[in-house]
């Protein structure tokens, strides 16, 4: 009786969690029988492994089975409350292990979250082989670990769960001898709800399957319908992290997007990011960059555009401010594209980096003050407006730089005017040069 109430107090995901290889569902690639994992476990020489790959997709299941597979003494410990005594208390224990020959595996959820003392601590024992260490982590391991440790280690990325692995996960739990044990079944529309709402994510699954039995179990139903599964999903919980890899990887997807000329994608991804608890003014100050970098003076109101959504964010907040977001990103995404500009700049950067020291021409020089024309400082500078088309057709490169153009405008709406112009000026130019 003791033991049954222990069992069923656990979570479904954690009752039906796979025992072997055998039993594991999904990570196709990293599991494939030419795999380095696989060749590692067959040889019995397993090498620390980094476990990277987002929430649900079974690194903690994957963790247990690989310790199984080598027979080894295995300690778990959370980055979140354990520090450099916890780590050593294991190495103390995987150091007595290897002289009487036995391996030990220490697996640590959450490594991102320890901090550079505490990875230290775990170099020497990895090094040596006398301990096995699986780190997992949902953050980008380049970013969070340290090279040492990550270059001792076998990184596995393990991806999102696909469709089709979540259903056979929640089918085989209906019918598990500790999970729900035939005693419910799950309506056809609500199995592909339900799977549809786990974003490739077994745990999340599991616990609305869990949930939504309840529901129907208080009911004395048997049948679990799409009705249950949405009381379980009244409020969504977007798959994003603020603070951490999802926020980079997101305002990347969102600013190709709208470089793609994508109105639908670059919404996509903006009402994750709001939705996710993003902060607005982030995303507009992206916004204003992507203006000018991306659309130019192919549409120079693209820019002003841009910066009145970001003085909109800040005087109107959330959550008004998301329709001139919205506003925003609609138009930049179908606004013709140009990054003439920005091309344009980096030319002339490297010839600054290339040429340092450029004499500025004396015509172009400072006027306005007394003494400058004994320097002759503007003499022989010509004024613009005085002259037919408001200009005259001369190079006011200095003798460093002279012949170099940086500025190619494009094709694309109003830069192709622009392009028109400028042609125009640059013969008038070379010709006058030649005369």
């Amino acid at each position: 009786m003791e033991e049954d109430f222990r069992l069923t107090s656990q979570p479904l995901a954690f009752r039906v969690r796979p025992k072997s290889l055998d039993e594991f569902v999904g990570q196709k690639k990293i599991l494939a029988q030419d795999s380095p994992l696989m060749i590692a476990l067959r040889s019995g020489r397993l090498p620390s492994l980094i476990l990277y790959g987002p929430p649900g997709c079974g690194k903690t299941t994957l963790a247990h089975i690989i310790a199984n597979e080598v027979k080894a003494d295995f300690y778990q410990l959370s980055a979140v409350d354990s520090g450099v005594k916890d780590v050593r208390k294991v190495i103390e224990k995987a150091e007595d292990n290897f002289e009487k020959g036995k391996k030990t595996i220490l697996f640590i959820d959450e490594i991102h979250r320890f901090n550079k003392a505490q990875q230290d601590a775990l170099l020497p024992a990895v090094e040596s082989g006398k301990l096995v260490l699986i780190g997992a982590t949902t953050e980008n391991p380049f970013f969070e670990i340290i090279r040492p440790l990550l270059s001792r280690c076998l990184l596995m990325v393990m991806e999102p769960l696909s469709n089709d692995d979540i259903k056979e996960i929640v089918l085989r739990s209906l019918v598990h001898e500790q999970g729900l044990k035939g005693k419910f079944q799950l309506e056809k529309e609500a199995l592909s709800y339900l799977v549809q709402q786990s974003g490739g994510d077994a745990r999340r699954a599991l616990n609305i399957l869990e949930s939504a039995a309840e529901i129907a179990g208080c009911d004395r139903r048997s049948i679990i319908g799409i009705d249950d599964i949405k009381k379980v999903l009244q409020t969504t919980v977007f798959l994003y992290d603020k603070g951490a890899d999802l926020h980079y990887d997101f305002i990347s997807a969102l600013i190709k997007s709208l470089r793609a000329s994508d109105p639908d994608a670059s919404l996509a991804y903006l009402v994750r990011m709001i939705e996710g608890g993003e902060d607005p003014k982030f995303i507009a100050r992206r916004l204003i960059i992507f203006a000018s970098e991306d659309i130019g003076n192919a549409d120079p109101l693209a820019l002003l555009i841009a910066v009145a959504a970001f003085e909109a964010v800040e005087k109107v907040g959330l959550p008004e401010c998301i329709i001139n977001l919205s506003q925003a990103v609609t138009y930049l995404a179908t606004a013709p594209k140009s990054n003439a500009s920005y091309v344009a700049y980096k030319k002339a950067a490297e010839d600054a980096r290339q040429i340092p020291k450029i004499t500025i021409p004396l015509k172009l020089r400072d006027s306005h003050y007394s003494g400058a024309q004994v320097l002759a400082h503007g003499s022989g500078y010509r004024y613009p407006h005085d002259y037919p088309g408001h200009f005259y057709p001369e190079s006011l490169m200095p003798e460093e730089l002279k012949g170099k153009i940086y500025y190619q405008p494009g094709e694309q709406g109003f830069e192709k005017k622009i392009k028109q112009r400028l042609d125009e000026w640059r013969k008038l130019i070379k010709k006058k040069g030649s005369d």
